[in-house]
């Protein structure tokens, strides 16, 4: 009988079958224990509590033909369709809705960042909790993001639910009061005005429809995170996390362009044909369909909830893949300690992840990123709006275009160039320097401004002399029309002004033409020449006019530089957002690392994302010049007229701090970070000695222990599937 040849090398049976991509590990376990192979008759009543815990489905509902979808590619596939919903929403819809909110409901910036953070918020309370115990080898994270996702559906519900609860929307200006008329008095125009302002009440609905957002969101970004990691080779690893992380920065776009072109709708389409209003999106009066998107995000939710709540805790081949892995966790006397899984332990296993400088440092550049695309998420599209003069639909359209390549091009380019450099995690780190000097240097694109709108009273004189001792706002010109307490209804004036209102204006008649409102007779609007014609779409009904209820034509030219710009910092930004969560995975043990990222979220919402709308909001508040109030009987509300300048250098300080902050947390990352050592690998039969960390990339293996068949390997693996490998 022949000899049969026996394998030659170091033979490691548990890679037996390990996947070369994309495709998970093949247990071969679809053959069961009866024999059966799926797609056979279902045999699931024989099955053990164990292999039916193991199987796609919901309860006692685990067919068959569902088990085809028990891979990886499926559960990213939905995971990052959650992703994307959760950034479409919060990121998103919220940041679109900001302005338009504001003026509905006659709110402060201050009060809109309150609105802001409560994602936050919600999620600083939910991180610890959420984590440790879905990161238990218990629990079923696929099931924590399922009702995570049911729960995010109810806040978006939530969110729109004050549009149902007022009023039709009032269009100031359109009223006989809103003219020049000296018979109008002031407590009738003040009790016009308090109504138009008295949506204070909706802060609290939004926010606790912001919490609930928070609360849902709270699993994806962390029990997701490591879901896909435990589940996929490590070879694989940031390839997967690069294309979830892209998905995540693809759903803000979504929620740009989408919720920008909601604003293109009257808010009240279903009761009032805006046409007859003589509005236009371009109007300054005009309020969008805001809520539109937070019903479409609730029935969207409600999709992806049901297939995520029928993965199972682990995938096959979960059980190979974490034999496969090297662990690469700084090495520290606290990061030896055993694994964590008693609740009362909770205490000592944040001080061991505390005695990590290196996790540390990444979690503070991580605030202080948080803190900037946080509040530029936010109060970027006001900005654009009060700087360049575009509506509130055109700035989220913008922003939502640079998004898509800027946001999601830099995060997937960021894990990318993680594997394809073979970086090991002192690398990465230096590439999350490098590319936060970057941006950085873009941060200077802030310094952009455009001069004020001419606003009659505010930035520029009337035509005729002011009132001494009186209100900025009144003039001889309209002295006896009663404007004291007249609502906020900018007109475009023939001249190139801006005024307050008709009133202001002192216009006494107005025509509709089309959906554009045209005042006549307005003695504080002096042209020289010929009036100004307006016609309609079709070239027909051509009629002139002193003002038009429309924002005047800007002629700043640096609208395109600064989305340019605003497009680079983007790009940077995000470029070191995929290699900054790769090196926190790597840098702590692997039985640290879900109650690690929820550590670092917590840090990073505490001492970033949290404060950040407050902030923001604070200095744009800062930068009013005019602020909306309805005289003795009503409070100080929204803000109408911004300082230009002011905006942008608060904006820029702001951009630059915290840049800077950033790049000393990165560097001190990197110099603070010792590789582990030769005996904290977890595959047998391999004894590494790790060159120096100073060219970032993978050590070099110099030694290799004695293997039981005596073959030496000259290349320093001593398994075949090693070969290669870029995580040794």
């Amino acid at each position: 009988m022949a000899a049969v040849d026996e394998p030659v090398g170091c033979v490691n049976r548990a890679f037996e079958g390990a996947d070369d991509g994309f495709q998970t590990i093949d247990l071969r376990a679809t053959i069961r224990r009866n024999g059966a192979y799926q797609g056979e008759e279902d045999t699931s009543s024989q099955l053990s509590p164990e292999e039916r815990a193991l199987r796609c489905g919901w309860g006692m509902i685990r067919p068959s033909w569902l088990q085809r979808f028990r891979t990886a590619k499926w559960a990213l596939f939905w995971l990052c369709w959650a992703g994307a919903i959760q950034g479409m929403v919060v990121n998103g819809f919220v940041n679109v809705v900001i302005t338009t909110i504001e003026k509905r409901f006659g709110l402060r910036s201050m009060q809109t960042g309150v609105i802001a953070g409560g994602y936050d918020m919600a999620s600083f309370v939910c991180l610890a909790p959420v984590t440790y115990l879905g990161g238990r080898t218990s629990s079923s994270k696929p099931r924590w993001l399922g009702w995570g996702a049911l729960l995010m559906g109810t806040g978006s519900l939530l969110f729109a639910l004050p549009h149902f609860l007022v009023p039709p929307y009032k269009i100031a200006g359109d009223e006989p009061d809103d003219f020049c008329n000296t018979n109008t008095t002031s407590a009738a125009l003040c009790n016009e005005a308090t109504a138009s302002e008295s949506g204070a009440w909706a802060v609290g609905i939004f926010v606790f429809a912001q919490l609930l957002h928070g609360a849902g969101a709270t699993p994806l970004f962390t029990l997701g995170v490591t879901y896909i990691d435990e589940n996929v080779s490590k070879k694989m690893s940031s390839v997967y996390l690069g294309i979830y992380y892209t998905m995540a920065v693809v759903g803000p776009a979504l929620g740009y362009v989408v919720g920008g072109q909601m604003l293109y709708i009257y808010t009240d389409f279903a009761s009032v044909n805006s046409e007859t209003l003589g509005i236009t999106p371009l109007s300054s009066v005009w309020i969008g369909a805001w809520w539109i998107g937070f019903i479409l995000s609730f029935i969207l939710c409600l999709i992806v909830a049901v297939p995520l709540l029928a993965f199972p805790h682990e995938l096959p081949g979960a059980a190979e893949i974490r034999a496969s892995k090297i662990s690469e966790a700084h090495e520290g006397e606290a990061s030896k300690s055993a694994a964590f899984s008693a609740l009362r332990e909770l205490p000592k296993a944040a001080a061991a992840l505390f005695k990590n400088p290196t996790f540390m440092f990444l979690n503070l550049a991580g605030a202080s990123e948080g803190m900037l695309i946080s509040g530029f998420a936010a109060f970027l599209p006001k900005l654009i709006e009060n700087q360049f003069a575009v509506s509130a639909s055109e700035a989220a359209l913008l922003l939502g275009v640079i998004t898509v390549p800027a946001g999601g091009g830099g995060t997937f380019a960021g894990g990318w160039l993680v594997k394809r450099w073979q970086l090991a995690c002192a690398g990465i780190i230096k590439l999350c320097v490098a590319a936060t000097l970057l941006a950085g240097l873009f941060t200077f694109s802030f310094i952009l401004s455009c001069d004020d709108y001419p606003f009659a009273g505010i930035t520029t004189p009337y035509s005729s002399p002011r009132i001494i001792g009186g209100d900025r706002l009144l003039a001889e010109c309209n002295q006896g029309c009663s404007c004291a307490n007249a609502p906020y209804a900018p007109v475009c004036g023939a001249d190139g002004i801006v005024y307050y209102s008709p009133c202001h204006a002192a216009c006494t008649s107005a025509t509709t033409s089309g959906t554009a409102r045209l005042y006549h007779h307005c003695a504080c609007i002096s042209v020289n020449g010929t009036l100004p014609i307006y016609t309609e779409p079709d070239g027909s009904n051509p009629m002139m006019y002193e003002a038009i209820n429309s924002t005047c034509k800007s002629d700043c030219p640096y609208l395109w530089l600064f989305v340019f710009l605003t497009f680079c910092v983007m790009l940077f930004t995000f470029l070191a957002t995929m290699p900054a969560l790769s090196a926190t995975l790597r840098c702590v043990r692997e039985d640290q690392r879900s109650f690690a990222l929820g550590i670092q979220w917590i840090l990073v919402r505490l001492l970033g994302t949290i404060p950040a709308p407050l902030l923001f909001g604070f200095l744009i508040d800062l930068s009013c010049s005019v602020w909306g109030s309805g005289g003795e009987c009503s409070k100080t509300g929204a803000c109408h007229l911004y300082d230009n300048k002011n905006m942008s250098r608060y904006m820029l300080a702001l951009a630059f701090a915290g840049k800077l902050c950033s790049l000393i947390f990165f560097f001190l990352a990197w110099w603070f970070y010792r590789p582990p050592g030769k005996n904290n690998a977890v595959v047998p039969s391999i004894d590494l000695v790790h060159s120096e960390k100073s060219n970032g990339t993978i050590p070099t293996v110099a030694t290799v222990s004695t293997i039981s068949n005596g073959v030496d390997r000259t290349n320093g693996y001593c398994n075949a599937a090693l070969e290669g490998s870029d995580h040794l």
